[in-house]
C-alpha cells in the first residue's frame, strides 16, 4: 500500500486569540521546550531521516536569523536546475521520504529544515515578517553551488514558496507549489475549530492523530516514522513565526517566476476549484493543475505523478 505522508496545517502555529494566548511562549525565537523534547524529537528525526536515501552532502549554512540545515541529494545530470523543497509546518526534510526516489530520477535535490520549526536548523534571531522568512531563505540559496533552483513546497511550505518569490525572487528560475495552505482563499472555519486543541501543548497525542489522519482524509498515521515527527515535534517546539496570510492581488500579480500549482481536489484545507481559479486568474505565470482524488496529503499520495510535472515544468524553463 502506498505510504501516505501527514502534512500538518499552518493553522496550527498560527491561532491566535483563545487558548493559544494562554500558552505563548516568552522567548522571540523558536525553541524546544526542554531538553528531554529535545532528545524525544531527535531519535523520531533519526528514524524518519533514515527513510530517506543517502544524501550526498550534509550543509550547515549561517544566515543572519540562524543556521539551515540542508540535505543534497544527487539526482539525473540532465542540465535541469536542482530543486529546494520546503516542508509543510512542524514537518521536516525527512517528510520528503516518498517523493525523493522520483524526483531523483528528474534532477539533483535539496531537503531543508526551516529556520523557526522543529528541525536541526537554529532559530537565532526573531523572524517577524513574510520578508524577514525570504530574507533567510534567499542567504541560504545564495550559498549553494547552482546559481538558479526550482523552489519547491507543500501546504504551508508552498505558501513559504509563494512568499519567497514575492519578496526575492533573483535565485529562483521556477516554483513549484502543492496544495498551498492560506495562499488563495482562506481556511475553513471546520479547520480553525478542529486546529485549536491541537495546538496546546499538553494535548494528548490521539488529538493530534486524528487531526493529521482527518487531513489525509483518514488515512492512517500511526507506526509512520514521519507522522510521528511530526507529532512529536508539534508537542515539543515553540514557534515564534508571524501568521501566514493570503497573498494580495497585487502581490501574485508582481510574480514574475513561471509557477507550477498543484491543488488536492479533495482537501480539507480550502476550496481547491475556487483556488485554482484565482491562481489562475492572478499568477501572471502559472500552470495550475489539480488532482481531483488527492487529499492535502498530496505529496505522498501521487509522487510519480508529481515528479512527472516537476520535470515537464522544469524543461519548459531551458
Amino acid at each position: 500500500m502506498k505510504r501516505v505522508l501527514v502534512v500538518v496545517v499552518a493553522v496550527v502555529l498560527v491561532l491566535a486569540g483563545g487558548l493559544v494566548v494562554l500558552f505563548r511562549e516568552p522567548s522571540p525565537v523558536g525553541h524546544f521546550r526542554s531538553a528531554e523534547g529535545y532528545d524525544r524529537f531527535l531519535a523520531a528525526y533519526d528514524r524518519a531521516l533514515a527513510e530517506l536515501p543517502e544524501p550526498e552532502r550534509v550543509l550547515d549554512l549561517r544566515t543572519r536569523y540562524g543556521v539551515v540545515r540542508l540535505y543534497r541529494f544527487a539526482g539525473a545530470d540532465d542540465g535541469l536546475p536542482p530543486v529546494v523543497l520546503l516542508p509543510g509546518t512542524s514537518a521536516s526534510a525527512p517528510m520528503w521520504a516518498d517523493n525523493l526516489p522520483s524526483l531523483l530520477r528528474v534532477t539533483s535535490v535539496y531537503a531543508l529544515d526551516m529556520i523557526g520549526e522543529p528541525g536541526r536548523s537554529v532559530q537565532e534571531r526573531p523572524v517577524q515578517t513574510g520578508e524577514d522568512q525570504a530574507r533567510w531563505l534567499d542567504e541560504a540559496l545564495a550559498q549553494l553551488p547552482e546559481q538558479r533552483v526550482i523552489l519547491g513546497g507543500v501546504s504551508l511550505g508552498g505558501w513559504n514558496v509563494l512568499n519567497h518569490v514575492v519578496h526575492r525572487s533573483g535565485r529562483v528560475a521556477g516554483a513549484v507549489v502543492l496544495d498551498p495552505a492560506t495562499s488563495f482563499n482562506d481556511l475553513p472555519l471546520s479547520v480553525i475549530l478542529r486546529s485549536i486543541p491541537v495546538a496546546l501543548p499538553f494535548a494528548p497525542k490521539s488529538w493530534r492523530d486524528d487531526f493529521n489522519s482527518w487531513t489525509a482524509n483518514g488515512a492512517p498515521v500511526e507506526d509512520i516514522p514521519v507522522a510521528d515527527l511530526i507529532e512529536v515535534g508539534t508537542q515539543v517546539y515553540a514557534k515564534t513565526l508571524p501568521t501566514p496570510t493570503r497573498f494580495s492581488v497585487e502581490q501574485l500579480a508582481g510574480i514574475e517566476v513561471p509557477l507550477l500549482v498543484i491543488m488536492a481536489g479533495r482537501s480539507v484545507m480550502h476550496d481547491s476549484a475556487e483556488a485554482a481559479r484565482y491562481a489562475e486568474q492572478h499568477l501572471p505565470r502559472a500552470t495550475v493543475k489539480i488532482y481531483p482524488e488527492a487529499s492535502h496529503a498530496i505529496n505522498g499520495e501521487y509522487p510519480e505523478e508529481i515528479a512527472a510535472d516537476v520535470a515537464a515544468f522544469a524543461r519548459g524553463l531551458r
